[in-house]
């Protein structure tokens, strides 16, 4: 390392902030960090100034949301540390994923154009966008019939929350926008291209949610052909462009760039990764057998591995897509603490945030402190976790939630206690997934906002997967893995590392303290998800539809 020290910026978008930390690359101390949330949110029900209405299952984003992060964050961390901006070397970002838009020839989203503006396709489809779902139906309808070696990659499901569901929508419904747009980017792909000018696509981003291969490319022009005749060429049109591997330097920071972020110019800008993706190495996973899992409104839980194998309803497994020289296998759910936060918003008693505020905690702590009184199983309750649908290992976004064995007895808490474990065993079916199918795991390690705010939670989570939790030491995680990159891309000579094994070596931190499976707990969670095994496969393949039924008749009525 060059004298004196040196720092990087990671900004981790999220999904409904930004957050950006400085850390210094000596030993991976967060310095300094600043969250700005979005000033649009997620835009779910009307565009903003039309008002038009947006139907149902649709997420969108404004893209400017995306540079405020910028323009705010990345000097309140420098004011706030104190340091001399010429000692920050480089910055990197992650981002949700895929949440994608089309921008044109000089890579400006098409939103911006008040021509197209009143039309929703021209916005940021967010990643729980989940409107393509009749797209991503054909997809692999398509692809199981010719044979498509691509599909067992990815758990025999593409998602309709991937690239290719969410470009084939916009041809289907707005072919106009689809004709006007000359690129369709991953947003981290088209911020890293406003503060660097160059459009570049990072791996991580084309391998799980755009079906690029390493070795392969993307799928056939036969292929795209037999989807819609439009799609043939789409590979080398609209989805062109270098694919980066993960820690490269995209590009010196741009004059005006750096100058609104109060940076030097030139500096090293990593390539753009996933939120969840970044956070492994940020928790020093850089070896298999180890699922680290991104908690907070949904899961993203990732896996190195020495092959590729294929796992049912996997989000993919990509080479050198997390960790350069292994395999990266992704799965998720879909929605998790956004679950919890549903209950207390939707469906809480009033005299439960009157209570909670009397005795000074909010409402979240009085749950925990509440369920925590309770042994597993004694509620008599069970639930399946598809408030947002299934991601893994089913991958369909049709699927809805359901509580089983309430009574006229049933408390809160109880039902809070139940929506904990039934995230808890729907990542316990992510993990027979994988073992099932020769991918070890034998420890896990948690990071993200949920770890650090329910130790209930955690503590089921030991419990239900008979496996000892890690939880990261950092609040930021994904944002200390961007930062990681972002040393790796600036390099050793400049004050960086030369590889993201030696950044993890010396910046990766997780707590002393572990939650280890309690063995008479395990026992009982053990008949517990057997009866969330059968509940889960009888209403998720196919045995009993109800829940897709009762989605149709919801339509049809409005």
């Amino acid at each position: 390392m060059s004298k004196g020290k040196k720092y990087t910026i990671g900004i981790d978008y999220g999904t409904q902030s930004g957050r950006a930390v400085l850390v210094d690359l000596s030993d991976g101390r967060e310095v300094a960090d600043h969250v700005t949330p979005y000033p649009h949110h997620v835009i779910d029900e009307r565009l903003p100034g039309s008002g038009i209405k947006l139907e149902h299952d649709w997420a969108l984003q404004h893209p400017g949301d995306y540079i405020e992060v910028l323009r705010r964050s990345v000097p309140a961390v420098l004011q706030e540390s104190g340091i001399d901006p010429a000692d920050v070397i480089g910055i990197g970002i992650d981002f949700t994923a895929c949440t994608m838009l089309p921008v044109d020839a000089q890579g400006q989203p098409l939103s911006f154009d008040p021509a197209l503006a009143d039309n929703p396709h021209s916005w940021v489809k967010l990643w729980k966008h989940h409107a393509a779902q009749p797209e991503a139906d054909k997809i692999n309808a398509i692809a199981a019939e010719r044979g498509e070696a691509f599909l067992a990659r990815y758990g025999g499901k593409i998602s309709s929350e991937w690239m290719i569901a969410k470009v084939w929508q916009i041809l289907d419904e707005a072919p106009e926008i689809y004709e006007k747009a000359d690129l369709f980017l991953e947003a981290t792909d088209w911020v890293i291209a406003q503060m660097t000018g160059n459009i570049v696509r990072n791996s991580c981003t084309a391998g799980y949610k755009a079906i690029w291969h390493k070795q392969d490319g993307y799928p056939s022009k036969e292929y795209f052909k037999a989807l819609d005749p439009h799609l043939e060429h789409l590979t080398d049109t609209k989805l062109r462009g270098d694919v980066i591997p993960l820690g490269s330097n995209a590009g010196g920071l741009l004059p005006e760039m750096a100058e609104m972020m109060g940076l030097k110019p030139g500096i090293a800008v990593a390539v753009g990764n996933v939120d969840a993706h970044a956070a492994v190495p940020a928790v020093g996973v850089v070896t298999p057998g180890k699922l680290v899992m991104a908690m907070g409104t949904s899961i993203c839980h990732m896996l190195l591995g020495t092959e590729e194998k294929q796992v049912e309803g996997m989000c993919g497994v990509v080479e050198d897509g997390i960790i350069p020289g292994f395999y990266g296998y992704e799965a998720g759910q879909s929605a998790v603490g956004d679950i919890f936060e549903w209950y207390v918003e939707e469906a809480l008693p009033a005299y439960v945030k009157e209570t909670a505020e009397k005795e000074g905690l909010n409402v979240h702590q009085w749950l925990e402190r509440e369920a925590a009184a309770y042994k597993p199983g004694q509620t008599g309750l069970l639930a399946l976790d598809w408030w947002n649908g299934n991601r893994s290992v089913l991958v369909d976004t049709d699927l809805t939630g359901m509580i089983l064995g309430m009574t006229l007895l049933t408390k809160p808490q109880e039902i809070y206690r139940a929506l904990l474990e039934a995230t808890a065993f729907g990542t316990r079916k992510i993990i027979d997934a994988f073992v099932q199918n020769g991918v070890q795991v034998d420890a896990l390690y948690a990071c993200g906002g949920l770890p650090q705010k329910n130790r209930l939670l955690m503590q089921i989570y030991a419990d239900v997967t008979n496996r000892e939790i890690f939880v990261a030491d950092s609040k930021q995680t994904p944002a200390l893995g961007a930062a990681m990159f972002a040393a790796v891309a600036a390099g050793a000579e400049a004050g960086g590392y030369d590889s993201i094994l030696d950044a993890a070596q010396n910046m990766a931190r997780v707590k002393e303290e572990t939650f280890k499976p309690i063995p008479a707990h395990v026992e009982v969670y053990e008949k517990l998800y057997q009866e969330y095994s059968q509940l889960h496969d009888y209403f998720g393949r196919g045995a009993n539809d109800v829940m897709k039924r009762l989605k149709r008749i919801k339509q049809s009525a409005e």
